[in-house]
C-alpha cells in the first residue's frame, strides 16, 4: 500500500472520491481532512497510484494508544470490487491485526468480505 502525502494526489483522489458519492463519503471526509492540514493524524493510503482500485484511511500506526480500542482505530475504506477489499484485509500490513479494528464503509458487500476473512482466520467479528 501507497501513503498519500503529496498535496496534488490527495486533491486528485479527492476529486475522484467527489464523483462516487454517497457511497465515498466516509473515506472523503478523511482524505479532506488530511489534505487540510491533517489535525486528526490521518494517513490515506491506497493500492496503486493513480489508478487505485482501493482507498483506505486511518490513524497514524504511531498515535495508537490501546491495541483494544476499536474507537480509534477506526478504519474508512472504499473499494472498487470486492476481491481489493478481501487482498488488503487478507494480504497487507495496511490492517495490523494485533489490534481491534472497526472498518467504515458504504459499500454493499463490506460486511460480507469481512466476516469471509475473519472465518477463514478463526477470529472474531462484533
Amino acid at each position: 500500500m501507497l501513503i498519500l502525502r503529496c498535496p496534488a494526489q490527495l486533491q486528485l483522489l479527492e476529486e475522484t472520491l467527489r464523483k462516487s458519492l454517497p457511497t465515498t463519503l466516509p473515506v472523503l471526509g478523511s482524505v479532506m481532512t488530511v489534505a487540510r492540514g491533517n489535525p486528526a493524524s490521518h494517513e490515506v493510503l491506497v493500492d496503486s497510484w493513480p489508478h487505485f482500485g482501493i482507498v483506505l484511511t486511518r490513524l497514524r500506526p504511531e498515535d495508537h494508544k490501546d491495541p483494544r480500542d476499536y474507537y480509534t482505530n477506526q478504519l474508512s475504506v472504499f473499494y472498487r470490487e470486492k476481491g481489493a477489499l478481501q487482498a488488503l484485509l487478507e494480504d497487507t500490513e495496511a490492517v495490523t491485526k494485533g489490534r481491534a479494528f472497526q472498518i467504515l464503509g458504504l459499500q454493499d458487500g463490506l460486511d460480507e468480505a469481512v466476516q469471509e476473512v475473519a472465518s477463514a482466520r478463526g477470529l472474531k467479528v462484533e
